[in-house]
């Protein structure tokens, strides 16, 4: 059963980050699933440090563009919207090519909070970093 409240496309979902720091790194929304929310960004020279390995930040931002795309597809957008309270990201092993992929999955969907864990892999599907985000539900006026 889909978690879910809405069932947009991923050219719908994708399309809404045009002209955005989402887009501008070239994360894109690859799959969503029944309960997960999967994408990636490519690894390019935009997105490393000085010393050739991807950012941590960058690995942060793929981490809250999962997280919050999830968060917000779990709310009925006619009545909330959910923006982002804390980000913890522990960064397990450095990427230098390729791509990174990250998995978001809901730890507790509340009323006024959400919690997601968004782990990421590189393209041998090592696991690269573990982010734990958590969102507030705010009320549209």
């Amino acid at each position: 059963m889909s978690i879910w409240k809405t069932n947009p496309t991923l050219d719908q979902v994708n399309d809404h980050s045009k002209d955005t720091l989402v887009d501008h790194l070239g994360i894109v929304i690859t799959k969503i699933n029944d309960d997960s929310l999967e994408g990636q960004m490519p690894v390019t020279n935009k997105i490393k440090q000085p010393y050739g390995i991807v950012h941590g930040g960058a690995n942060c931002v793929l981490a809250e563009t999962l997280g919050s795309v999830a968060a917000n597809l779990v709310l009925d957008s006619t009545k909330q919207h959910a923006v982002g309270l804390s980000i913890h990201t522990n960064h397990i092993k450095a990427v230098r090519n390729g791509v990174v992929k990250g998995t978001a999955r809901a730890k507790h969907i509340g009323r006024k909070t959400q919690v997601w864990e968004i782990v990421t892999y590189n393209s041998k599907d090592d696991v690269t970093s573990i982010t734990s985000l958590t969102m507030s539900n705010i009320d549209r006026l």
